[in-house]
């Protein structure tokens, strides 16, 4: 798990009155709406005593600890401290660990990590949303897996024909390969299209919309946004075009909340949307499946133990960017952090760090950029 890039914590529609209690990396957090509307994220963890947040009340633009009346505002400081009086002088010490928040496609976006706002990585784009032409529907998950297993299985054009029925024949083709993977880099991701041999879409209203009854060449492909967020491109005709996003949010290192975004270009009116989303869970489940039994559970951080291929040529590439972002030193020691959990409270570092040593709780262990374990993934 890394930090330093922008997670989603939840849909914007469930955060409305109360507070919220959310899990990302490990951690977790307390999300709230201030007197203007504008959600805020806090460490779920009050400095004081270790009460969770999200249990207590929202105060105006402020959140207040249910166990001591400790109130933080949503950037963090203290501006309550009950048992010490009305004129108490709050000890800096007492802030929280505070994020910046972005509310996008229907998604709380949240900043975990420590990076100045130019520094930043983009949320990813979605560049169908509001267009017209296209309408969109959200389809919300949980796996019980390393959310990496899930991004390098959407960018695997090898797994189709034998994990979906919907996309090719179910490995009956004596014919069957996979065409040339052709990489495009992006900023924060690698990705390709690829034409692939497929059966028309076997529904038979989709399957008409789509103006093609014959097995023939369609394009898919996929690439990923940082560690967490894929993006998907399925042509099955020129007619029609289905095109997804997934912005994958690790609770833990054993699993992952998808908070997908499938939009379509052909049948348009909202009553084939029960239709098109049973479709989407259907082949979403298949891959599933096949996932939650993987060994090991969590993706290798080298290929010394695997047999790749050039159909893995996506996949590969994936791996040599978590490599970079380790070496940046974005890595949680997962291992570390489980192993001590128990008697430390952590937390993910916020922005507010860069301008102040005044925190009271530890940060995450993050994975040293030039020590033993980056050079072992690097081999």
């Amino acid at each position: 798990m890394y930090i330093n890039f922008w997670y989603v914590a939840e849909e914007s529609k469930n955060v409305t009155d109360k507070p919220v209690k959310v899990e990302m990396l490990g951690q977790e957090f307390a999300l709230f709406r201030d007197s203007k509307g504008d959600v805020q994220c806090i460490s779920n963890t009050c400095t004081h005593r270790g009460a969770s947040m999200a249990n207590g009340k929202i105060k105006g633009d402020c959140l207040e600890c249910p166990y001591h009346g400790w109130t933080f505002e949503g950037d963090g400081t203290c501006v309550r401290l009950p048992s010490l009086g009305p004129d108490a002088k709050i000890p800096k010490r007492a802030n929280i660990d505070a994020y910046p928040v972005q509310e996008k496609y229907g998604f709380i976006h949240v900043f975990l990590g420590d990076l100045p706002e130019e520094e930043r990585p983009p949320i990813m784009e979605v560049a169908e949303w509001d267009q017209e032409g296209w309408r969109v529907i959200p389809l919300i998950m949980e796996w019980d897996i390393d959310y990496k297993r899930s991004i390098e299985n959407t960018l695997d054009p090898a797994h189709n024909e034998f994990t979906h029925d919907t996309h090719g024949f179910s490995g009956e083709n004596s014919d069957y390969f996979v065409h040339e993977v052709n990489l495009e880099e992006r900023d924060w991701g690698t990705g390709f299209v690829n034409p692939m041999f497929a059966p028309p879409l076997p529904q038979e209203d989709m399957r008409e919309a789509s103006n093609k009854s014959e097995d023939g060449v369609a394009y898919a492909g996929s690439g990923n946004h940082g560690p967490h967020c894929t993006w998907t491109t399925i042509h099955p005709s020129e007619d029609a075009k289905m095109h997804g996003y997934a912005f994958h949010t690790p609770v833990n290192e054993k699993k992952d909340k998808i908070f997908g975004l499938f939009f379509r270009n052909f049948l348009l009116d909202p009553k084939n949307d029960d239709m098109i989303e049973h479709r989407s869970l259907y082949v979403a489940k298949q891959d599933q499946d096949v996932l939650e039994p993987i060994n090991p559970m969590r993706t290798p951080r080298n290929n010394l133990h695997e047999v790749l291929v050039p159909a893995d040529k996506a996949i590969a590439r994936y791996r040599e960017w978590c490599r970079e972002w380790e070496a940046k030193g974005w890595r949680i020691d997962v291992k570390e952090m489980r192993a001590t959990e128990d008697d430390t409270a952590y937390v993910i570092p916020s922005p507010a760090r860069r301008e102040s040593k005044n925190f009271a709780i530890k940060t995450v262990p993050l994975i040293s950029g030039e020590g033993p374990s980056a050079k072992l993934a690097a081999e």
